[in-house]
């Protein structure tokens, strides 16, 4: 073999390289020979091509060799580019040398095996195309995130994930022995994102989040990638606005810059190119009243799960937010309306096409006698939180945050019926493995 790097297969499709000589490698996806002549669907990181071999051009023993190559098995071949409209993209390699790199063990993944199976060979499943694309869509996304912040001047921070206390409710916190004291694994960075807004203004984390929901869903893991930013000096207008601009810069930037993975994975890039804001906005008492005349069980003081959130989105090709839930539906720590003391200023954003919320916000209150109140009527213990209620007697500002699932807005994204399939290795309640 010739000397020097390797070439990427994706220069095999380049105008220019018609004729010309050319050395890749990669793990072959299939393979079938006929009379005399091998073909191999050769994948790297950046594309696929047909690789054709001759057994009087590679010689008996090297054809023997490569005819033998397992699905996933690798190889490095040398050989001419040519094009062929029957091939993948137009284009073959005509290989002069195959070497054999590994030849693999026969692949243990096929379509007709059951769901079980598949996710116990997740290490191996995660190899397909359909999850190649959606991998590199959500490495997109969250880079956009992250360009979109860092545009916006919010400064990314790194709260802990082991924490003493449960920020949202015992009940939802996988609990642990830390030394001999109750622990906890994050179920938000929110409280440590508070804390870091003085004097920063506007600060974010992107980290792994806990839920101990027994849900069995499609839109529930037990551990996910959770964005979560905190804006100092702002209200639940700005936030949502804030949102909003953040959702579309992101959609715009996967669909300038992903559009073949989309289309393979379901979505037009056209689709996401064209989302704009602002979204609509409805208040929680009017989500009621419409469900309700849509014949759903429900009245002031429901949670809006699965099925009522699909209802409000079904039909809907933009976002919605939800604003003004219930106080008792949310969390201690939420700002208490000003015109009505029943609700907070809350808003969920939820996904287009029935999949459900994707990010949770609200403005956070302020007062140190609510804060304390709240925290009693929930039955924390306040010394737990005595640090956090610290912030509000040493410099407190309005302020707002929210978080971000970056697997449920993912799994809508590439249309994905279960958000298992947005995560390498999900966790679920019945599965911890691989």
């Amino acid at each position: 073999m010739s000397a020097g790097a390797p070439d990427p297969i994706a220069r095999a499709f380049a105008p220019d390289r018609r004729g010309a000589p050319v050395r890749v490698r990669g793990w072959v996806q299939r393979s079938r020979s006929s009379g005399g002549i091998l073909f191999l669907h050769l994948r790297d990181r950046t594309g696929t091509v047909q690789v054709t071999g001759k057994k009087d051009v590679l010689g008996p023993e090297a054809f023997a060799a490569a005819e033998h190559v397992q699905v996933e098995g690798v190889i490095e071949v040398e050989g001419t580019v040519a094009d062929d409209p029957r091939a993948p993209g137009g284009r073959e390699v005509r290989a002069r040398t195959i070497r054999v790199v590994d030849p693999g063990l026969p692949f243990p993944i096929f379509q007709e095996q059951t769901e079980e199976f598949r996710l116990d060979k997740r290490h191996l499943v995660i190899r397909s195309d359909e999850h190649v694309a959606t991998f590199r869509v959500k490495a997109e996304l969250l880079r956009a995130l992250r360009a979109f912040l860092d545009a916006e001047e919010v400064l990314e921070v790194t709260p802990p994930i082991l924490t003493g206390n449960p920020a949202e409710g015992g009940a939802e916190a996988f609990q642990i022995d830390y030394f001999g004291r109750p622990g906890y694994l994050s179920q938000t960075a929110q409280l440590y994102l508070e804390a870091m807004l003085s004097p920063h203004e506007r600060v974010y984390a992107l980290t792994p989040s806990f839920r101990a929901e027994k849900s069995r869903t499609p839109r529930h893991l037990t551990e996910y990638q959770h964005l979560e930013i905190e804006l100092a000096w702002c209200d639940l207008d700005g936030l949502m606005s804030f949102i909003e601009r953040m959702v579309v810069a992101a959609c715009h930037a996967v669909a300038e810059r992903r559009p073949a993975e989309l289309r393979a994975l379901g979505r037009k890039p056209e689709e996401l190119a064209a989302l704009a804001p602002p979204f609509p906005r409805i208040s929680y008492a009017d989500a009621i009243d419409r469900l309700a005349r849509e014949g759903f069980p429900v009245r002031w003081g429901s949670d809006l799960g699965t099925a009522e959130e699909r209802a409000l989105t079904l039909e809907s090709a933009v976002p919605l937010f939800v604003t003004r839930y219930p106080r008792e539906l949310k969390a201690f720590y939420m700002l208490r309306s000003p015109d009505d003391p029943r609700t907070v200023e809350a808003t969920d954003l939820l996904a287009p096409e029935g999949y459900g919320e994707m990010v949770g916000a609200s403005c956070r209150e302020t007062s140190l006698d609510r804060l304390t109140e709240r925290l009693t009527a929930v039955g924390a213990n306040l010394a737990d939180y005595e640090w956090y209620l610290d912030l509000r007697r040493h410099g407190n500002v309005p302020h707002a945050g929210f978080g971000l699932g970056i697997e449920r807005i993912l799994r809508w994204m590439v249309r994905r019926e279960h958000i298992r399939e947005t995560t390498p290795f999900p966790r679920t309640p019945s599965r911890h493995t691989p």
